[in-house]
């Protein structure tokens, strides 16, 4: 079996990659069947010449590898027909500017797996970004508040070497004592949990939070029942919350009263109440001054984020009576960072954490007959059709 680390070319630029130069050392340890190459690139945080030292053949041209292992979205006009092909796809939620790429997936029999779908039997995620992007929206949230209030300075994070870098600037400043809420208990949230608990700002409870003052910066971390509420008012477990979303409505706005930075780290179903809305961010006794949404949903449950950012400009300010965005300046502006790809501003980490997930969780699926199912959930397409998991793509394949 031959793998191949094919070479990031969509634009902008993304420097990650599947497995850094010591993760293919170990799975060469593990695994002496496999060969693996990788293709030759410009941009990658780790350069040929690392791959190359470390034992790893560096290629122009990987079109004799079965699998290719990649990060973001592959431009058609470089999809090699008839191979397996590992990458964050964005087709899965019918997004409307991935249809032609899932149509040549499909018209070039791919066999595709994404990274996304690459689940357990519960349907738990096994591999993801959702860490990285946690640290840096956390750190990028606590520079906006930096920036609009003019209290202290933070350099951008993409000019840091890594995670203890940024780390290291943060224990650098003095926080007021501010409340931050963080949404979501996964990958994400406990991104940003690690990153405020590393700076010491204290995790305290939800009922403290909402009652008491504090000192010292503080922050709670909630799940969806604990800012969601069911419309009849009976109280069931969270599962029911998943299955019957439309029963439900926000109740955010007992955190909007009392936080000065909302950090969102949830996952968003399409059925789901909006989380952050308009008419909170209105409110007389909204105290929110800073919005790091994390998890980026245009038009979605947060209802600042009018548009996704970037890394280099990664700050917008909103303007809740007018709903539309501002200065960051401007003095009535909530800072609103909404940056959709913040993993990439920790390449070398964000791309060491992702490989050994990949490692531990997904190659041994190709050595054991997919024993546990891992191979058989994820893949979307197949012989030139969609698989029967993802059959609900049809529809969406075929609109023009």
């Amino acid at each position: 079996m031959k793998f191949g680390i094919i070479q990031e070319r969509k634009i902008p630029a993304d420097r990650r990659v599947v497995f850094s130069p010591n993760e293919i050392i170990k799975l060469k340890a593990l695994y002496p069947e496999l060969t693996i190459k990788v293709e030759s690139s410009p941009i990658r945080v780790f350069i040929d010449s690392e791959y190359q030292n470390a034992g790893v053949e560096v290629v122009t041209d990987i079109s004799d590898c079965d699998v290719l292992l990649g990060v973001k979205e592959v431009p058609v006009e470089n999809l090699i027909p008839n191979k397996t092909y590992f990458f964050f796809s964005h087709t899965i939620k019918k997004q409307a500017y991935n249809r032609t790429l899932l149509q040549a997936l499909l018209d070039k029999n791919i066999d595709l797996y994404d990274h996304e779908t690459l689940v357990d039997a519960n349907n738990n995620r096994l591999i993801g970004f959702g860490r990285y992007a946690g640290m840096v929206g956390a750190y990028n949230s606590i520079r906006a508040f930096g920036i609009k209030f003019e209290l202290y300075k933070l350099p951008k994070v993409e000019t840091l070497e890594g995670k203890e870098d940024l780390i290291r600037h943060l224990k650098r400043i003095v926080l007021p004592p501010i409340k931050f809420v963080v949404t979501g208990k996964g990958k994400v949230g406990n991104g940003v949990k690690e990153i405020l608990d590393a700076i010491k700002v204290k995790l305290v409870s939800v009922e403290h939070y909402l009652t008491k003052n504090y000192t010292q910066p503080v922050y709670t971390q909630i799940d969806v029942l604990e800012y969601n509420k069911r419309k009849d008012g009976t109280v069931l477990e969270i599962a029911d919350f998943f299955q019957n979303p439309q029963e439900y409505e926000s109740n955010f706005e007992r955190f909007t009263k009392v936080s000065d930075v909302a950090i969102t780290g949830h996952f968003y179903a399409n059925e789901a109440p909006q989380i952050l809305t308009r008419e909170m961010l209105q409110s007389k006794d909204c105290k929110i001054k800073v919005v790091g949404d994390i998890s980026c949903d245009i038009n979605g449950p947060i209802a600042s984020t009018l548009r996704s950012s970037t890394i280099e400009e990664p700050f917008y300010g909103y303007l809740p009576i007018e709903n539309k965005e501002v200065d960051v300046f401007h003095p009535a502006a909530i800072v609103v960072m909404a940056v959709d790809n913040l993993p990439c501003a920790l390449p070398k980490d964000a791309s060491e954490g992702f490989g050994e997930m990949f490692l531990e969780k997904v190659i041994p699926a190709f050595f054991n007959g997919d024993k546990n199912g891992i191979l058989a959930r994820a893949k979307i397409t197949e012989n030139g059709k969609l698989t029967p998991r993802f059959s609900y793509l049809q529809d969406f394949v075929d609109s023009e």
